[in-house]
């Protein structure tokens, strides 16, 4: 005899209207808790493509579908599950259809599905080289237009999905392909007031410049976006002087010669300077930093830091700038 989960799992595929609705409505409140997780966990075979089937219904019916599913991808096992049955390309194919209804929680539902190895790879389409890495090229796309300060930003949870798709090195190669032009594209969302984009920018970057032994040629063709958006953050409160802007770039000089506002977030600013750090490991990239008059900017943030992470990675910076065989001008600024 079957139970009443196994009952109320079986109506998500009812074919009255009105009794998927209620069905469906009792799922998604299931899946807000611990307990309700563990019970539905036990019928996933039915259960997960069920609730696929609906996402393509009306909003009233798909969006509580998206919402359990959501719930549902928290749980690792579950997420493994739907990559298992095709759930990233389900929810691309849903999110670029013209009528949905549904766009940020399917963007959401890919954050958790990418948290894995196996998500990653059937987001980056590894298996096939034609059209390896088209979704991400397409959610980039996506990220970078649908950029909405006053109403709701469907996409900004893009940034996470970067960040996530960009521990794995194959990703890492997609978003720095100069011929796709992608990392550009992700640094410009920096300025963002979201604060959501701009730690999924901040998080992105930096796990790209772990590609700075292979790739900092790469890196460096985009550093007229590249260095704004790892120095500004980093670079303190203080209104600098032309002595110091005449030696940056016009995009540092002009930015550090006003007023800004403040990154408060310290996991910004850390993930700001751990990106700086892996591109110095390198000698060009010394080289690089010194000819932004970098230096200065670090040492002036150094100065107004007060969080003592965000000071430690300054110093693993100026330890390795003094010891890393720079000029004797850039080792002596460097240890002021």
């Amino acid at each position: 005899m079957a139970t009443e989960m196994e009952e109320l799992v079986g109506f998500l595929s009812s074919p009255s209207p009105p009794v998927k609705k209620v069905a469906v409505d009792i799922v998604s409140g299931l899946t807000g808790s611990e307990d309700g997780l563990q019970s539905l966990a036990t019928f996933e075979k039915i259960l997960l493509p069920s609730l696929v089937r609906l996402l393509s219904e009306n909003k009233e019916v798909s969006q509580p579908a998206a919402e359990a599913l959501v719930n549902l991808s928290q749980n690792s096992n579950m997420a493994s599950k739907m990559v298992t049955i095709g759930m990233v390309k389900t929810a691309m194919d849903l999110l670029y259809k013209p009528d949905t209804t549904i766009s940020r929680l399917l963007v959401m539902l890919l954050v958790n599905l990418t948290q894995s190895d196996a998500g990653i790879a059937s987001l980056l389409q590894t298996g096939d080289e034609k059209v390896q890495g088209l979704y991400v090229m397409k959610l980039v796309r996506s990220f970078c237009r649908s950029s909405n300060e006053s109403g709701d930003d469907s996409f900004e949870h893009v940034g996470s999905i970067l960040v996530n798709i960009s521990k794995n090195e194959a990703g890492r190669k997609i978003l720095l392909d100069p011929k796709r032009g992608l990392l550009k594209q992700i640094i410009c969302q920096f300025d963002s007031s979201s604060p959501l984009r701009k730690k999924g920018v901040s998080g992105t970057i930096r796990n790209c410049c772990f590609e700075a032994e292979n790739q900092l040629q790469n890196l460096l063709l985009v550093s007229e976006f590249l260095w704004p958006a790892l120095l500004l953050p980093v670079a303190g409160h203080k209104i600098y002087a032309e002595q110091d802007t005449a030696k940056m770039p016009l995009e540092l000089g002009t930015a550090l010669s006003i007023d800004r506002e403040p990154v408060d977030d310290p996991e910004i600013r850390i993930q700001a300077l751990e990106a700086i750090y892996l591109i110095v490991l390198q000698e060009a990239g010394r080289r690089a930093l010194w000819s932004v008059n970098a230096p200065r900017i670090l040492q002036v943030g150094y100065e107004d830091e007060e969080d003592p992470k965000v000071m430690e990675a300054y110093e693993r910076i100026g330890s390795l700038l003094v010891h890393g065989g720079g000029t004797e001008e850039s080792t002596a600024e460097a240890t002021k």
